[in-house]
């Protein structure tokens, strides 16, 4: 039998394996058709144990957003730290994408989907939801203004992200594996041919 509350010293942990799961959920199959049973049961916690953390999907919703920001922020600035170069590091970006392809394929880019869902459903914390994006985009530009570009880093930085949220679409609408690659290997030789040209005056 499930007990009713959660032992204080386990309460973070008990925490952080909802929002895990509740991630995972929402990724597969979509915030507006998970519902707060659906997260309870997958934890396998009773229904008492389960408010003692969250009250409503909203509030689980938030926790997902900050679990994925703090996940983020860990990727990237390992990225910095082992890539020594900023062509380097926006390889990690590009190469992600054959990495996690299996579930691209399947489920599409988890950060492209929840914002496209939260949006649609003119939810309030989609504006939240898409500075998982800003992290990116921001980052890339930081790249790109040490590659030389400091004038169209922001615009170079969104190019890839658009890009790369096309790849993640039509992979996912076509089930194909072959395609990521294909694409993957375009914006690597892209990023050759900006990462060892010289910038023009106008950083075109």
């Amino acid at each position: 039998m499930i007990a009713e509350h959660t032992a204080p010293n386990d309460s973070g942990n008990t925490r952080s394996r909802i929002t895990e799961i509740a991630d995972q959920l929402f990724y597969e199959r979509g915030y507006e058709h998970t519902s707060f049973a659906d997260i309870a049961s997958a934890v396998n916690l009773s229904r008492g144990n389960f408010y003692y953390h969250f009250k409503t999907k909203d509030d689980i919703l938030d926790a997902v957003i900050e679990r994925r920001m703090h996940k983020t922020r860990g990727m990237l600035e390992g990225w910095e730290t082992e890539a020594p170069t900023p062509a380097a590091r926006v390889s990690r970006f590009i190469h992600m994408m054959v990495m996690n392809g299996p579930k691209i394929r399947q489920h599409g880019c988890p950060v492209g989907t929840l914002c496209a869902e939260l949006s649609k459903l003119e939810h309030p914390a989609q504006p939240k939801a898409s500075l998982l994006f800003t992290l990116f985009r921001d980052w890339l530009a930081r790249q790109f203004v040490q590659m030389g570009y400091p004038r169209n880093a922001d615009a170079l930085a969104m190019h890839l992200l658009a890009r790369s949220q096309g790849i993640a679409t039509l992979a996912n609408a076509f089930n194909d594996e072959g395609f990521i690659h294909q694409e993957v290997e375009q914006l690597l030789k892209w990023l050759h041919d900006i990462s060892t040209s010289t910038p023009a005056t106008g950083e075109c």
